[in-house]
């Protein structure tokens, strides 16, 4: 997946608040697409962010993320039946691994692969934080209605520099025209033979105003399926459930 820490370390600076108000609302036809993201982060937490310290547990391993000097730092933990813990640190795209706090070298084979393991986790959990890096490009598809609720269909893709090593994945957030929370998104990529997949939220709360949610993880039933489509197959039961993302035990600390 996404080399996705740059994004997370570059995050525009907004006002923290869980909703939009009611003037951009009115004026929402007018809307670009960076305006909309805009809209979705503050609806997400907006700038608390910046200053959270957060941990989850997502299938048994911990996941926490702080900022330091470095910038933010993203740290998995992996303990196994024998009580040895693995911790994988990875900040300023500098990858380091830990075993029972002793530092050991990891193979440069394996850094990238590692690397971007980590990012991916934190990176779908903390959406749509994020999306306003430099290396990220916005265009409104137009609107379009899932379940009979209104949305804004959003495409983003990325500049080969500054936008790590997946640079050439693609994806699109459905963002509910009413509250400007993204309740779906979908995305191509292309590691490991590539493929696409759709996201429904569900399970949606707030921890310390920060947004969270757990994801349906669906892929299509018909290889000819293109991104653009998958809601609409989505809707017409051609997708397939792969797998649920549930983000267990989330804890966020305000600094």
């Amino acid at each position: 997946m996404r080399n996705y820490l740059s994004i997370l370390g570059a995050l525009t600076l907004f006002i923290s608040c869980n909703t939009v108000n009611k003037e951009e609302k009115e004026n929402d036809k007018s809307l670009t697409a960076v305006a909309i993201i805009n809209n979705s982060i503050k609806a997400s937490g907006g700038d608390t962010f910046r200053n959270a310290e957060i941990s989850f547990d997502f299938r048994g391993r911990t996941y926490t993320s702080k900022r330091n000097s470095h910038g933010r730092e993203l740290v998995r933990i992996t303990t196994d039946s024998t009580g040895t813990q693995t911790k994988d640190v990875l900040y300023s795209n500098e990858f380091k691994r830990y075993i029972n706090e002793d530092e050991v070298q990891v193979a440069d084979s394996m850094v990238t692969r590692y690397s971007n393991s980590v990012n991916s986790v934190h990176y779908f959990a903390y959406l749509p934080q994020g999306l306003n890096d430099k290396a990220v490009h916005k265009e409104l598809l137009g609107e379009t209605t899932i379940k009979g609720t209104p949305y804004y269909k959003i495409k983003v893709y990325f500049d080969q520099e500054g936008g790590g090593t997946d640079f050439d994945d693609v994806f699109i957030y459905w963002v509910n025209k009413e509250n400007y929370i993204i309740d779906y998104l979908a995305y191509e990529y292309h590691v490991d033979g590539g493929g696409i997949r759709l996201r429904e939220a569900y399970n949606e709360r707030f921890v310390e105003g920060l947004r969270f949610a757990d994801h349906n993880n669906y892929k299509p039933a018909e290889a000819s399926t293109k991104l653009e489509d998958m809601a609409k197959a989505f809707e017409e039961g051609k997708l397939k459930l792969l797998s649920k993302i549930e983000l267990e035990n989330v804890a966020v600390t305000l600094n």
